[in-house]
């Protein structure tokens, strides 16, 4: 299970309310950036048979499944500061994050 903080779940309606009605909010765990794994959030219209929609706070939230096994306990927040707003994942099964907190590593 993932959890979003207030702040998260007001700023990614804000932007879902720019997208199509149809639009669902994607959250997927890639391969790469500064420590193996980063975060990639996006909109996306499309659910495959594999994905799953999670209902949280009046928001459908769209993971497939290899993602589920590197997200259980994710907590997204959003703040803003004088450099602008942000994401911020915190994410008990990460060993280690790099400094700009979207990439992260597991022990496997």
């Amino acid at each position: 299970m993932i959890h979003l903080s207030p702040t998260a779940i007001s700023e990614i309606g804000r932007l879902k309310s720019k997208q199509p009605s149809d639009t669902l909010f994607r959250l997927r765990v890639k391969s790469g950036g500064c420590a193996d794994w980063f975060y990639d959030l996006a909109f996306d219209a499309t659910v495959q048979s594999q994905d799953q929609v999670l209902e949280l706070h009046d928001l459908r939230v769209i993971i497939d499944p290899e993602s589920l096994n590197y997200i259980n306990g994710l907590l997204i927040d959003y703040s803003e500061d004088l450099m602008g707003g942000s994401f911020r994942f915190d994410n008990p099964q990460a060993i280690s994050t790099c400094s700009c907190g979207n990439s992260f590593s597991i022990s496997q």
